[in-house]
């Protein structure tokens, strides 16, 4: 593998990392848009972890901390560079803010019907809990 640069998303990496998202993240989020990306990086600068090859962007996670959680979402590689240990450097680097800030466990967002992405989690030594559910009410209306 080329040289793997791991960096913190800027506002400007917005569109960037939209475009990426629909082409290697399963599913889409009512926050997918370019005001939702930027609030996210400049709200918690860090929050928003990109991998690159040679200037290309390969890999993402988002690492939300919130001073009680540390949550993870957003995990993607390109199809073409899965396997080649860039979701092992990001799940590595948001562990990494997540222990610098105080926390304990990270919890991470899975869809359900995405059995690819449960056998990564699960490789990374994340396990599901299934006696928790997810409860949300869009607050926005959505197109």
């Amino acid at each position: 593998m080329t040289d793997l640069h791991i960096r913190a998303a800027v506002p400007a990496d917005a569109e960037t990392v939209l475009a990426f998202w629909k082409e290697a993240a399963e599913g889409t989020s009512i926050t997918d848009d370019a005001d939702g990306v930027t609030r996210l990086v400049t709200r918690d600068p860090e929050a928003l972890i990109l991998a690159e090859c040679d200037g290309v962007l390969v890999g993402s996670v988002i690492a939300g901390w919130d001073g009680w959680r540390a949550s993870l979402y957003r995990l993607a590689v390109l199809p073409s560079r899965r396997r080649q240990g860039i979701a092992t450097a990001l799940l590595e680097a948001a562990e990494r803010r997540f222990l610098a800030v105080g926390g304990r466990r990270g919890d991470a967002m899975v869809l359900e019907a995405n059995e690819r992405a449960q056998r990564a989690w699960a490789a990374a030594g994340y396990h599901r809990e299934d006696h928790w559910r997810r409860w949300v009410k869009p607050l926005v209306e959505t197109a």
